[in-house]
């Protein structure tokens, strides 16, 4: 029996999105906006970037508005005017990420506008869009969200969205992977990679894979074979687990846009899981030069040191 989850609020957060939006840009306060406008199809959503006033009443926020939009500020700066103040719509996941890049010195807060959402939850599929927002279709990253209220923004909607107490479907699924044997685990995975077609849709879309030319693009020397066979495979998605340590933001954009379902966010998630227990770190709550696995504290567990 599925929970149906109000989603109410999101009309009236779409008119206070407007509403500021027509305001920053007609007083010169940004150049341009990265947000959510609706699609073709019914209910769907997509983003967007404008930069005229009069185009604000585009801009959206539905349970379609899946994007991380966060990526729009790393890989698709083209598509951004270079000079002035941006403004960018984000949710709780995706503010996460904004932090972390901003640790990383790829984006300066005082360049941004950053307006929050607060958010109860976004579908797990768009193919269809227009469906009602439940504990069945809600995003399986929403069932373990612990920032439906970005905070630190500059303009936030005066709405507090309601989730319901629902499973924690990565919480659930690692435990259980936990309680099988390290052959069986590895069995598990090995399957989840030998599926992988070398896309790199799951690099796209992520904004922390930010680097011009990946080194596992790299011929010489080839790092990581670039074939979609069984050993490459299990070499890209290992390096990227351990690259993303510490700095996933858990936006699960990675997993959603996978064409052959591999749980991406399902590692992602053990690996944050890990940092929580090992260092008492959670990504994206704060702005850090360093993480947890690029420097040392009196803290640290040095129990593996013989």
């Amino acid at each position: 029996m599925s929970t149906l989850i109000d989603t109410t609020i999101y009309a009236a957060i779409t008119d206070a999105i407007q509403i500021e939006a027509e305001r920053i840009l007609a007083a010169g306060s940004v150049t341009a906006i990265v947000g959510y406008a609706a699609a073709r199809r019914k209910g769907s959503a997509q983003p967007i970037v404008i930069s005229s006033p009069d185009d604000a009443k585009k801009l959206i926020f539905t349970p379609a508005c899946v994007n991380n939009l966060a990526v729009y500020l790393t890989k698709a700066k083209k598509e951004i005017p270079k000079a002035g103040k941006i403004g960018i719509v984000v949710k709780g996941c995706d503010l996460k990420a904004l932090t972390g890049l901003m640790g990383e010195s790829q984006l300066k807060r005082e360049e941004l506008y950053l307006i929050g959402i607060p958010c109860a939850g976004v579908l797990a599929s768009t193919l269809n869009a227009a469906e009602e927002l439940t504990s069945a279709s809600i995003a399986p990253k929403c069932t373990e969200c612990d920032a439906h209220l970005p905070s630190g923004c500059d303009f936030v909607p005066v709405h507090t969205p309601v989730t319901p107490e629902l499973e924690q479907k990565y919480a659930t699924e690692i435990a259980r992977l936990e309680a099988l044997a390290p052959a069986e685990r590895w069995a598990y995975w090995k399957e989840q990679f030998t599926k992988c077609i070398k896309c790199y849709a799951c690099r796209q879309v992520c904004p922390f894979c930010f680097c011009e030319q990946c080194l596992c693009d790299r011929n010489k020397p080839q790092m990581v074979d670039t074939t979609p066979r069984p050993a490459g495979n299990t070499a890209w998605h290992i390096v990227r687990a351990m690259h993303l340590a510490g700095r996933c933001a858990g936006c699960a954009e990675c997993e959603r846009v996978c064409p052959m379902d591999i749980p991406l966010n399902l590692l992602n998630r053990k690996m944050a899981k890990e940092l929580k227990e090992l260092y008492d770190h959670e990504a994206g709550f704060e702005v850090l030069d360093k993480g947890p696995l690029n420097m040392f504290t009196d803290k640290d567990d040095q129990s593996f040191i013989k």
